[in-house]
């Protein structure tokens, strides 16, 4: 423990440093100190705890939800965007702003992208504008869904390899067929099986996150599943989300097997072996999904919004206080 008089001067110096905003060199000559010994005891200080340091920018609440999500999930990276007005517009155009931004950070020439449907990544992409080409390669992680044209599959990986200057390639196949057997037969054919060896390949994933809640899922809309199915998936199987129209339960686990085996695309298993994962989505009621998701390691990066990420901590929250002896 340092004596009385050395704090003191510890303290003096403080001052001088972090308040007045002397230079070490200013206060070693009020002092009559070396430079060296007031940077040896700055140093010291900062090593005693006698320094705090409290940072406080405009949106700090929302890099500490990024740091916490990171550091409970193992997330390498975590991107949390502010209430954006009263619309799921404002919301998707955000995210998909930000999700644009990252995504052009993150890749390289000679990339295989993997991308599956879904609004929040239609957003992404529409909000792409590259300065120059990328030499990659955009593929469907899933067949051909039903409903809007923008939000296709292959026309999402077509409209990306557009705007980034790179090279699509199109699943000529719908995302759920009707059988097993059904699921079987696609799959095995040449054309399908050749770009699903592709999307195998790819290096960088950009996943959209679903939920199977039947009153807001758009699962329905793109596999031709009805309510009822939603339900018996969320009930019966325990799911909570989906990606790439295989469904999870809370813990991240498959299942509803009876479904994934109608599935035209990769497994859950297979995205996994994508080096990098970057999964995107926002609102509240995405919250029990991405924590699915996250505690089944699909996701290396996430973007999302204040509201999914506070819902996804206070799910964390709950469940660990629940697990606790």
């Amino acid at each position: 423990m340092p004596t009385y008089e050395k704090i003191r001067l510890i303290n003096t110096i403080l001052d001088l440093y972090y308040v007045e905003k002397m230079t070490q060199s200013d206060i070693a000559d009020r002092l009559d100190l070396s430079t060296a010994k007031v940077n040896r005891l700055l140093q010291q200080a900062r090593e005693l705890g006698y320094v705090n340091f409290v940072i406080r920018t405009p949106y700090q609440h929302l890099f500490e939800l990024e740091s916490r999500l990171k550091a409970v999930f193992g997330l390498q990276e975590a991107i949390i965007i502010p209430a954006v007005g009263d619309t799921s517009s404002s919301l998707l155009n955000a995210i998909g702003a930000v999700g644009a931004g990252f995504l052009l950070e993150h890749i390289r020439d000679g990339d295989v992208l993997a991308i599956t449907p879904g609004t929040t990544v239609q957003a992404v992409v529409q909000s792409l504008d590259a300065t120059r080409p990328y030499q990659v390669v955009v593929v469907p992680i899933l067949g051909a869904i039903q409903g809007q044209i923008e939000s296709d599959m292959n026309y999402l990986a077509t409209h990306m390899a557009d705007r980034l200057g790179g090279k699509s390639y199109q699943l000529h196949a719908p995302a759920l067929v009707d059988t097993l057997e059904h699921g079987e037969l696609v799959r095995s054919m040449t054309p399908v099986k050749e770009i699903l060896d592709i999307a195998r390949e790819a290096n960088v994933g950009l996943l959209g996150v679903g939920t199977v809640d039947p009153e807001v899922s758009r699962f329905v809309q793109f596999t031709a599943l009805s309510a009822e199915d939603l339900r018996h998936i969320a009930e019966d199987c325990g799911g909570v989300g989906e990606i790439a129209a295989h469904v999870y339960d809370i813990e991240g686990r498959p299942c509803a097997k009876k479904y994934a085996e109608r599935v035209i695309g990769l497994t859950l298993e297979e995205i996994q072996h994508i080096p990098f994962r970057i999964g995107v989505a926002a609102s509240g009621a995405k919250a029990l999904p991405i924590y699915g998701a996250l505690r089944g390691g699909y996701l290396h990066a996430l973007i999302a919004d204040e509201a999914a990420a506070r819902g996804v901590l206070d799910l964390f929250d709950k469940n660990f206080r629940n697990s606790t002896p």
